[in-house]
């Protein structure tokens, strides 16, 4: 019988094209901890496990899509985000654990913020995905959230991830390049956030096969002649549908920042604030109306 240690090691062998050692086990103690439902501290202590016939076939076919760079989250159908367990697919995009960093941004600033606010609160997520930010906001705060995506069939995965985690948010079809005149998008919301698509066809030669080849390009790429496309148009949105005092947060570009910075100034946005993620990268902004 085939042992912890030896699929290990099969890892390391088959994705060290692809990743780096760190990166491969990781992925290979997320494969046995699905497939065997044995807790990962007990994979660690126990090298020498066994591991039945039938669960080593799935790892093994787990691995060959692992060899064409097809994310692990993908292939599960699954990954957590905030604490919370979303769907996921090609739809969508996978969420990031920097994403988390500007949800716990968020709910700091709004505590502070909403002080002497008059209730109800309403947010808007623009370009929601599998709607891991709004889904976070709703479970953690108590306000009406709303969000927009492009792709029908990312809402549906989004619809199935506010079921999954017991929560109601408005999803609505609509593109913020050409907004509708939805009810939900004439509103005055307290808070809008948005990580919206900033990848450029420059980055993206820097960009892992497991990105460039697997997640959605509707999500992820904006023309190289107008890399600020979609802040120009949240940022015109939020200019005319934020409260007074109403909070604007944005994932960026670490490319853009300045000029992100800018064109907020443009729209009378007051206390921009650009901030790091634990990389060290300025991909966070916060703006105030």
């Amino acid at each position: 019988m085939k042992t912890v240690k030896d699929v290990s090691d099969a890892f390391r062998k088959e994705l060290s094209a692809l990743y780096d050692t760190k990166e491969i086990d990781s992925l290979c103690m997320i494969v046995l901890a699905e497939i065997t439902g044995t807790s990962s501290a007990k994979i660690k202590a126990f090298p020498e496990l066994g591991i039945p016939n039938e669960q080593l076939a799935n790892i093994n076919q787990i691995l060959i899509r692992l060899k064409t760079g097809e994310p692990v989250q993908y292939i599960l159908g699954h990954t957590e985000f905030f604490g919370l367990p979303f769907k996921v697919n090609p739809s969508v995009l996978i969420p990031r654990p920097e994403t988390e960093e500007l949800v716990e941004w968020i709910l700091d600033s709004w505590r502070l913020a909403v002080e002497g606010w008059h209730k109800p609160y309403n947010i808007l997520d623009i370009g929601t995905g599998s709607g891991c930010i709004a889904i976070s906001l709703k479970k953690n705060l108590n306000a009406e959230v709303s969000a927009i995506d492009i792709s029908d069939t990312a809402l549906n995965t989004a619809k199935e991830n506010a079921e999954l985690n017991d929560v109601e948010v408005n999803f609505i079809p609509d593109d913020i390049l050409n907004p509708t005149h939805h009810s939900l998008l004439t509103t005055h919301y307290s808070l809008i956030v948005s990580n919206p698509p900033y990848v450029t066809l420059e980055d993206k030669k820097q960009m892992h096969i497991n990105v460039n080849d697997f997640e959605p390009h509707t999500a992820l790429f904006v023309p190289e002649d107008d890399p600020l496309i979609f802040y120009k148009a949240i940022a015109d949105f939020a200019a005319n549908h934020l409260e007074k005092g109403g909070l604007l947060f944005f994932e960026i570009n670490e490319s853009y920042g300045e000029e992100v910075i800018g064109l907020l100034n443009s729209r009378s946005f007051v206390n921009i604030e650009l901030r790091k993620d634990m990389s060290g990268k300025y991909r966070m902004m916060k703006a105030v109306k």
